[in-house]
């Protein structure tokens, strides 16, 4: 079936299929990117599905290029929809910010405060004496969802500006660090929605 019969053939060749190319392009791109975040997380049930719906716009651009192989906006649009693909789903998984991460904190100043006002925010974590270069140091460690991941380095230069951090992805954890508030939230959502053991 042909959806732009009666249609200029000039607008259809060089602007209707390229804008279809262009936007199918960014979808499956946006959605093959996302899929690949969701498949580091180990989220089985998501990843197939974006996977599902990246490989069926693909179709459905990749056709319209081969129908129209003389057209070269045909190309720049399947190429340009590849980019912009890439940059919006880029964006797309900062806002959606999965995952926890761990976060290492060096100081060489008594770490009581920064201790304390990590307590007070409901942030668990572990402190261990230790060693470095130039002396004892107290080395701080937390589990941390990536959502929060900002608010605890604001802390950190608020209150122990001189202290050395470093920050890394983790796969899966025990328990999931979470502010009060959070845990609250949570356990109230499991009172309507609980969870299920397999027989």
């Amino acid at each position: 079936m042909n959806y732009f019969e009666g249609l200029d053939p000039t607008l259809v060749d060089w602007v209707l299929i390229p804008a279809l190319i262009f936007f199918a392009r960014i979808c499956d791109v946006t959605l093959g990117t996302l899929r690949i975040v969701f498949v580091s997380k180990g989220n089985k049930t998501v990843a197939p599905i974006l996977g599902f719906l990246e490989v069926l716009i693909w179709l459905v651009a990749i056709t319209q290029v081969m129908e129209n192989l003389s057209n070269v906006a045909s190309y720049l649009a399947w190429a340009g929809g590849f980019a912009m693909g890439n940059f919006l789903g880029l964006r797309v998984e900062q806002k959606l910010a999965l995952g926890q991460m761990v976060v290492r904190v060096i100081t060489v100043e008594p770490a009581d405060e920064l201790i304390r006002i990590l307590t007070e925010h409901g942030y668990r974590l572990t402190c261990i004496d230790a060693r470095g270069a130039r002396g004892k140091v107290n080395l701080l460690f937390l589990i941390v969802k990536r959502k929060k991941l900002q608010h605890v380095l604001d802390i950190i230069r608020s209150y122990n500006p001189q202290a050395f951090y470093s920050v890394e992805d983790v796969r899966s954890v025990a328990d999931v660090d979470l502010p009060q508030a959070e845990q609250e939230r949570q356990v109230s959502l499991r009172r309507f929605f609980p969870l299920r053991k397999g027989k």
